[in-house]
């Protein structure tokens, strides 16, 4: 083996035996304080499919369909490009740029003259709403100690989930001040624009990722930030020492490729994940709750991710990973069906919370799975392919949805919603099994 290499291994080795120190927390606050922006924005969907679905505001379902899928259209490109970026020029570098070029997007979308422009700023706004979670994970990946990266994953992930609930509740506290005579959803752009910013700047305190700059043969550097880690106050205990799997312990990878199953369900899983809870507010407004309540109810509903993250770190790896996806998704579809036929406030909040969670559920354990069943050489490869095909989704499912909305009314939306429901688990039968707690290939 060459020095190069044995260096390689000796920096990823002390990064996996250290504590959790002092500088890995302030890169999981980060992290989670810049995914928190990009959650804020996203869940500003919600506000935009409410607004908009009102006087004075309100447009033709053609052109909220086009702007309520407008951000997953950009989501589509800047995945895969920024991945590229950050793989090339590193990950904290291309946070920051992500973080910077979104504060910029969130201006454009606030000084916005009309649904055109605000469109175009949300396309802008989705090349980097589509690259920072999976390039905040490769980050936390490289850092975090093997013992604790699971906890301090979804506690990141579950702090960052208050950003949408944030988002909505501050539209509805400034709908009817109107500071300025600015509406309140422009002025959450606004504060959008300036926390994007702030974790932007911030990200250039943190030290490179060492193992992605011993990677590119930056070893001088890679011992520096390594060191870093090194000096820093000791928190958190690593936990036991991490077992080294031999190469030839390893499963088999299945004889057949598990890409089109696990592509087939990444591509099905917005149009219930990702399109209800977009098209919640429009539902309803055509229920005929205020703009006020129906904010309320979206707010209300937006805390289930934070419930669902929080408890899927205790439970993720107890239950088989088809099983636990077969499960969410028969919840999915009890929940969605109570909303779509219910009239009264305690059950929309319920079944809307109830939605919220299991989403937020289902989305991490899904992204497990697809991890554990691709082999090693092509994992990232056929991930990203499928995260590819997931922003397919979410871009054309509310260009179908709301307009049946609009057609004929929430029960037609939902039936489709619960077709691909029922197709996610006739996939899922088909699918091989999962390979928690057991090393992968």
């Amino acid at each position: 083996m060459r020095q190069g290499e044995l260096d390689h291994l000796d920096v990823g080795h002390r990064l996996d035996r250290l504590p959790v120190t002092a500088l890995h927390v302030a890169a999981v606050a980060l992290c989670a304080l810049g995914f928190s922006f990009d959650l804020f924005e996203i869940g500003l969907g919600n506000v935009l499919s409410a607004v908009f679905s009102a006087p004075p505001h309100a447009v033709a379902p053609g052109d909220l369909s086009l702007l309520l899928s407008s951000v997953y259209v950009g989501a589509v490109v800047g995945a895969p490009l920024l991945g590229w970026c950050a793989d090339r020029h590193g990950r904290r570098t291309t946070l920051a740029a992500v973080l910077l070029w979104l504060s910029a997007a969130s201006l454009a979308a606030a000084l916005s003259r009309g649904v055109v422009e605000l469109g175009a700023a949300r396309v802008l706004a989705g090349l980097a709403l589509g690259a920072y979670p999976p390039l905040m994970m490769s980050y936390l990946t490289d850092l975090l100690p093997p013992r604790r990266r699971g906890l301090l994953t979804l506690v990141c992930i579950a702090v960052a989930s208050l950003g949408p609930p944030a988002g909505v509740f501050l539209v509805r506290w400034l709908t009817p001040l109107q500071p300025l005579g600015i509406e309140a959803w422009r002025w959450a752009f606004y504060v959008g624009t300036a926390g994007s910013l702030l974790a932007g700047l911030m990200f250039f305190r943190l030290p490179e990722s060492p193992r992605w700059l011993m990677a590119r043969g930056r070893l001088d550097e890679a011992e520096a930030a390594c060191a870093r880690f090194e000096r820093s106050r000791s928190v958190l205990s690593a936990g036991a020492e991490p077992a080294v799997q031999a190469v030839a312990g390893a499963p088999d990878a299945p004889s057949r490729s598990p890409w089109p199953r696990v592509a087939a369900m990444f591509l099905l899983s917005p149009w219930s994940t990702v399109a209800f809870p977009l098209l919640m507010g429009a539902v309803l407004m055509q229920k005929g709750f205020k703009l006020s309540d129906t904010l309320l109810f979206v707010g209300l509903s937006t805390f289930g991710p934070f419930v669902g993250t929080l408890a899927a770190s205790f439970v993720v790896d107890r239950i088989e990973r088809r099983l636990a996806l077969g499960a969410c998704a028969v919840l999915l579809l009890g929940s969605g069906l109570v909303f779509v036929a219910s009239g009264t406030p305690l059950w929309l909040i319920l079944s809307s919370t109830l939605f919220g969670l299991v989403s937020s559920l289902y989305t991490s354990a899904l992204t497990l799975y697809a991890a554990e069943v691709f082999p090693t050489r092509v994992r990232a490869t056929s991930l990203a392919g499928a995260w590819a095909l997931n922003r397919v989704g979410a871009a054309v499912a509310p260009l179908v949805l709301l307009p049946l909305l609009r057609g004929g009314g929430a029960v037609a939306m939902f039936a489709v919603i619960a077709v691909a429901l029922v197709a996610t688990l006739a996939v899922l039968a088909l699918s091989p099994r999962g390979q928690q707690r057991r090393p992968v290939a």
